[in-house]
C-alpha cells in the first residue's frame, strides 16, 4: 500500500521537488542574515516627516494610524474564536490551521501597540517593541500558508520554531547594538525571507481552499506599503495631509483585512478524482 501524505489524503498533490524553491529561498535568507557583513540601523529612519501633535498625542498620524492594526487584528481573533467554537468550520479543516492564524492576528494586534509606542518617541530602544510583534506575524503567516498549501503537519511543525526565530532576530539586533557590534541583517532576513517563502509557496502550490488569491493581494499591499514608506517625506510635502509612513500603516492593514475577508468566505475545494 502506498504511503498517504497530508496533502494527498485530501486529493491534492503531495509535496514534491517544488519544495526546493521555497527551501532554497529560506536557506539563502539565513545565509545572508548570518554571513553577510553587519548592517547598522540608519538613525535617519527615526526622523519621520509628520510630527504634528493632536489631542496630546505626539507624531499623531503615525501613532494613531496603528489603530488600523488593532481593529483588523481584533476582528481576525473574533472570527477565529467563532470558528473554534462552531460545530463545523467550512474554512478550516483542522485546529492546527486555526492556530497559525490565531498567532498571526495576535501579532497584528500587538503590532498596533508596539508601533504606537515607538512612534510617540522614535528611537532604537522603542523600535524593538515595534518589530517584535511584526516578526511574529510574518513567521506565523509562513506556517499558515505552508499548512494550507503543502502540508498541515509540516506547517504545524514549523509554527513555533519560526515564531521563536522571528523575535530572536530582533533581540539579537538590539543586543548586538548595545554590545558594540550592531547587526540588523538577521532581522531583515526574517522579514524579507518570510515574504519570499510565502510568495513562492503560494505560486507553486494551490490552496486547498477557495479565495487563495487573497495572499497575493496581501503581498501587493506589503510592496506598496514599503514603497510609500520610502517616500515618507515626499508624500507628506505634496499636500501636508498624510505622510508616506502613515499610508504604510493603512495600506498594510488594508491588505490584512482583505486576507481576513477571504478567510471568512473561503471553503474547502472539492478534490478532482482521476
Amino acid at each position: 500500500m502506498n504511503r498517504v501524505t497530508d496533502a494527498s489524503r485530501d486529493g491534492f498533490p503531495a509535496p514534491t521537488r517544488r519544495a526546493a524553491v521555497p527551501a532554497t529561498l529560506a536557506l539563502a535568507a539565513v545565509a545572508w542574515g548570518v554571513f553577510a557583513p553587519p548592517l547598522l540601523q540608519d538613525q535617519e529612519y527615526h526622523r519621520f516627516a509628520d510630527t504634528r501633535l493632536f489631542i496630546g498625542v505626539a507624531n499623531a498620524a503615525d501613532t494613531l494610524s496603528n489603530l488600523a492594526f488593532l481593529i483588523v487584528g481584533g476582528l481576525g481573533l473574533a472570527f477565529l474564536q467563532r470558528e473554534r467554537t462552531a460545530r463545523h468550520s467550512a474554512g478550516f479543516a483542522s485546529s492546527q490551521e486555526l492556530t497559525a492564524y490565531w498567532v498571526f492576528f495576535a501579532g497584528v494586534a500587538l503590532t498596533s501597540v508596539g508601533s504606537a509606542y515607538y512612534h510617540m518617541t522614535p528611537d532604537d530602544a522603542r523600535l524593538v517593541w515595534d518589530r517584535l510583534p511584526m516578526t511574529i506575524a510574518f513567521m506565523s503567516l509562513v506556517a499558515a500558508v505552508v499548512s494550507e498549501r503543502v502540508s498541515v503537519r509540516i506547517g504545524a511543525a514549523l509554527l513555533w520554531p519560526l515564531v521563536l526565530l522571528g523575535p530572536a532576530s530582533v533581540l539579537y539586533w538590539r543586543w548586538s547594538a548595545l554590545a558594540g557590534f550592531e547587526n540588523l541583517r538577521p532581522y531583515l532576513a526574517v522579514q524579507y525571507g518570510s515574504i519570499a517563502v510565502v510568495i513562492s509557496v503560494s505560486l507553486l502550490y494551490r490552496s486547498r481552499y477557495t479565495h487563495g488569491w487573497a495572499i497575493f493581494v496581501l503581498a501587493v499591499a506589503y510592496a506598496v506599503a514599503k514603497v510609500v514608506e520610502a517616500y515618507d517625506r515626499q508624500i507628506y510635502e505634496a499636500g501636508h495631509w498624510l505622510s508616506g509612513h502613515t499610508l504604510k500603516h493603512l495600506t498594510a492593514a488594508l491588505g490584512i483585512y482583505v486576507l481576513l475577508l477571504a478567510l471568512q468566505r473561503r471553503r474547502k475545494r472539492v478534490a478532482r478524482l482521476n
